[in-house]
């Protein structure tokens, strides 16, 4: 990647952009009136369920696999993630005949699991309370000789998510319009830290805001403490997408410059995001990935009169837990 201060540049998503351009979708920003009008803002929605793998992590997972040296390929590829990155790579792997192996908690939506599997990638279940899924990774990888994709601390992985950022700021300039604000959903901060870093390059005024579930949010208490912050022992939230323990460390250098702050949704709320979008949108969000519209509808975001863009991050939701949140 190019020298610079931090992880990643513009010029690496730029580059990024280039390497996934024909195999990724360029996913749409959406307008809807009976959301504008509910909370008396202009709202785009980024919605990335319609990417490959039904979630932006396809991006990342592209970007990464594919910079994997042509004479280090045969060893295949080793993830770890609780779905949306393990179909990113596997998919990934597939598209590049690279042999792909998952580490999964066993608690993951079977959805999740089953897709992995389609696109060919072995799955290796662990206790996600009980087991080091990082170890466990590596082990693999060492013994068959591959290579490890990392769900965010990556450098490519990181400038591949931020593909949507670069995408967001050139619809945005192709209305005529500037982003007041732009939200996207965490776990470890590879999402916000690309889109971020893509967003402030073409609009350095923009406000960058991390959503996370109420009780997880490790990226809001980082940025407050200004120093990477575990959240605490919060049990489980229906967002399984958005559970990692602590900020990244090469997302936070990132994140700690470029997010204005954090906000939170509870399970409920979160709830309610994914059925206000099935209903009155049309659209089928994770609630990982509604995290940031939960916010929105929740009335954490000072958004009056403004233009606010949500990255709804992926759609790949269990479903049985989806007909209960829009029953």
């Amino acid at each position: 990647m190019t020298e610079q201060l931090l992880p990643i540049g513009p010029a690496d998503i730029d580059a990024a952009a280039r390497v996934i351009a024909p195999y990724a979708i360029r996913t749409p920003l959406l307008s809807f009136p009976v959301l504008n009008e509910r909370v008396g803002a202009k709202v785009f929605l980024k919605p990335e369920m319609l990417q490959r793998t039904g979630s932006f992590k396809f991006r990342g997972a592209f970007n990464k696999v594919f910079s994997i040296p042509q004479d280090k390929r045969a060893g295949g590829v080793v993830a770890f993630s609780s779905g949306n990155h393990a179909q990113g790579v596997a998919a990934a792997a597939k598209i590049l005949d690279m042999q792909a192996t998952i580490v999964m908690p066993a608690d993951a939506p079977l959805s999740k699991r089953e897709r992995t599997k389609s696109y060919g990638a072995e799955v290796v279940l662990y206790d996600r309370d009980k087991d080091d899924r990082e170890a466990i990774s590596r082990g693999i990888a060492e013994k068959r000789g591959a290579t490890l994709v990392r769900p965010y601390d990556d450098p490519f992985v990181i400038a591949g998510q931020g593909t949507a950022g670069r995408e967001i700021a050139e619809d945005m300039a192709g209305l005529g319009l500037s982003p007041d604000i732009v939200v996207a959903p965490a776990s470890g901060g590879g999402l916000i830290a690309g889109v971020a870093t893509a967003v402030k390059a073409r609009y350095p005024l923009a406000e960058i805001v991390v959503a996370e579930p109420e009780a997880f949010d490790d990226h809001g208490l980082s940025l407050t403490a200004g120093h990477r912050e575990p959240h605490g022992p919060a049990g489980r939230t229906i967002c399984d997408a958005l559970m990692a323990l602590i900020p990244g460390e090469m997302t936070f250098a990132i994140n700690s410059k470029l997010l204005a702050r954090g906000v939170t949704a509870s399970d409920k709320e979160v709830g309610a995001a994914v059925a206000f979008a099935y209903r009155e949108l049309k659209l089928v969000v994770e609630p990982g990935g509604a995290v940031g519209l939960a916010a929105l509808l929740a009335g954490r975001l000072d958004v009056a009169g403004k233009n606010v863009v949500i990255v709804l991050s992926g759609g790949n939701v269990d479903a049985d837990l989806f007909a209960e949140l829009v029953a």
